[in-house]
C-alpha cells in the first residue's frame, strides 16, 4: 500500500476515530485502526465490538491500494505531530512507514485480516435529520444522561418519533432532559412504532461530527443504529432495557409561573453556589413577589446571596436546588430568556424553553 495523505484531513478522522479505541482491551487488535487504500480513496475504521466507525478519505492520492492495521495511540500522535502538509504512508507485511520531509517513522501492525468488520451504511434511510438540529438536540439532553448506574436504560438517550417530530429525552434519575426536533420528513409506519435507546457514548460521536448544511442518515437495523454524514458512518449497539415513563415525571398542575432571563439567572446561579461545600452544595432560590433571591451557604465558609428584580405576582415560595444542574441546563438554554414552573417546596420544578426544550429538576433539601 502507498498513499499520500493530506496531513490535516487525516489527522481529524483520526481524533474522531480514536474516540471508540479502547485504552484498555483484553483484544490488542481493537486498539488498533483499520486502513483500506481503493483506488481512489481511503477507508479508516475503528471499532470497540460495541461502537464503529468508518471514515472515508478523498483528498488522498493512492499509488498502490492495499491495507494494514496499526495501533491507533503510535499513529495518531505521529500524524499530529508532523509539520508536514502531505504525509507519505507506505505498509507491507504488517509494518506501517510514514513520511514527510525530514521525518520517517516505522509502526508495527497486527494481520489486517484479524481486524473485525465494521457496520457501514447499506440501503436506504429510515431516519433523515439536518446535522445542526440533530447537535442542538444531544446538547440539550446528553449531559442528563446517568453516567454510572445499573439501570443501563438511563445510560442512554431515548428517540422517539411522531411524525415529522423526533424527540430526545435524557434523566439520570434527579433530572429530566427533552428536546424536540424536527426531522426532513416523516418515517414510514415501522420506524414511527420504535422508541429506541442510544447509548450516550454514541450521542457524544455524533455530536463531534463536523460539516456545514450536511445531513444526517439514519437507519435502524436489528438492534443497531447506523448513521451517516458526510464522510463519516457511526454504528452503535442500541441500549437494551426499558427506559422510564418520563410523562409521569412531568407536572402539569403547577400554578406559579414566571419568566427569567438566561444569562443573568446563571451568573446568579454561579455566584451563589461559591461559598456551598460538599456537605451544604444546594443553593435556595426565594420568591417573593418582584424578587427572587440566591442564595448558599456553608458552615465553615461563610454566605452567598444574589438577588434579581423579576415580575412574579404569586405566593412566597422556597425551594432548594443542585446548582451544578441548574447551571448545565442554563447553559445549553439558547433563548433569552426562559419559563420557570412550581408547585410546593418538595416538588420538581420545571424549566422551559419555547415549545422544544423541557426540563425537569428535583429539589433537594436544605435543612
Amino acid at each position: 500500500m502507498k498513499v499520500n495523505f493530506n496531513r490535516t484531513a487525516l489527522s481529524d478522522a483520526l481524533g474522531l476515530l480514536t474516540s471508540v479505541v479502547p485504552s484498555r482491551t483484553p483484544k490488542p487488535i481493537l486498539r488498533c485502526v483499520k486502513i483500506v487504500a481503493g483506488e481512489r480513496d481511503v477507508r479508516i475504521s475503528a471499532t470497540d465490538l460495541e461502537v464503529g466507525i468508518n471514515c472515508i478519505l478523498s483528498e488522498v492520492q493512492v499509488d498502490e491500494p492495499g491495507e494494514v492495521v496499526v495501533p491507533a495511540d503510535k499513529l495518531a500522535p505521529v500524524i499530529r505531530e508532523s509539520v508536514d502538509e502531505v504525509i507519505a504512508l507506505e505498509a507491507a507485511e504488517g509494518k506501517c512507514e510514514i513520511r514527510g520531509a525530514d521525518s520517517h517513522f516505522t509502526i508495527y501492525g497486527q494481520e489486517a485480516e484479524l481486524y473485525p468488520p465494521v457496520p457501514d451504511f447499506d440501503g436506504g434511510a429510515h431516519i433523515e435529520i439536518a446535522l445542526d438540529n440533530l447537535q442542538a438536540g444531544i446538547e440539550q439532553t446528553l449531559f442528563a444522561t446517568a453516567k454510572e448506574s445499573s439501570r443501563y436504560a438511563i445510560n442512554g438517550v431515548l428517540w422517539e418519533i411522531k411524525g415529522k417530530k423526533l424527540m430526545f429525552v435524557a434523566t439520570d434519575g434527579r433530572r429530566l432532559a427533552q428536546a424536540k426536533l424536527s426531522l426532513e420528513s416523516a418515517p414510514d409506519e415501522q420506524i414511527l412504532k420504535q422508541k429506541i435507546i442510544v447509548p450516550a457514548k454514541t450521542m457524544g460521536l455524533l455530536g463531534k461530527l463536523a460539516g456545514d448544511g450536511e445531513t444526517v442518515a439514519v437507519r435502524l437495523v436489528d438492534n443497531q443504529i447506523v448513521a451517516h454524514c458526510g464522510n463519516v458512518v457511526i454504528s452503535s449497539n442500541l441500549v437494551e432495557g426499558n427506559f422510564p415513563k418520563y410523562q409521569d415525571i412531568i407536572p402539569t398542575d403547577y400554578d406559579k409561573k414566571l419568566s427569567l432571563p438566561t444569562e443573568p439567572t446563571l451568573s446568579a446561579v454561579r455566584r451563589a453556589s461559591l461559598l456551598t461545600s460538599e456537605e451544604s452544595r444546594g443553593i435556595k432560590l426565594a420568591f417573593t413577589p418582584g424578587n427572587l433571591v440566591f442564595s448558599g451557604s456553608a458552615p465553615e465558609a461563610g454566605d452567598a446571596e444574589v438577588d434579581m428584580a423579576i415580575e412574579y405576582p404569586g405566593p412566597p415560595i422556597e425551594i432548594g436546588f443542585n446548582p451544578a444542574f441548574l447551571v448545565d441546563v442554563l447553559r445549553v438554554i439558547k433563548t433569552p430568556t426562559f419559563d420557570m414552573e412550581l408547585g410546593q417546596a418538595d416538588r420538581p420544578g420545571v424549566i422551559k424553553s419555547g415549545s422544544s426544550f423541557l426540563y425537569v429538576l428535583m429539589p433537594i433539601n436544605l435543612g
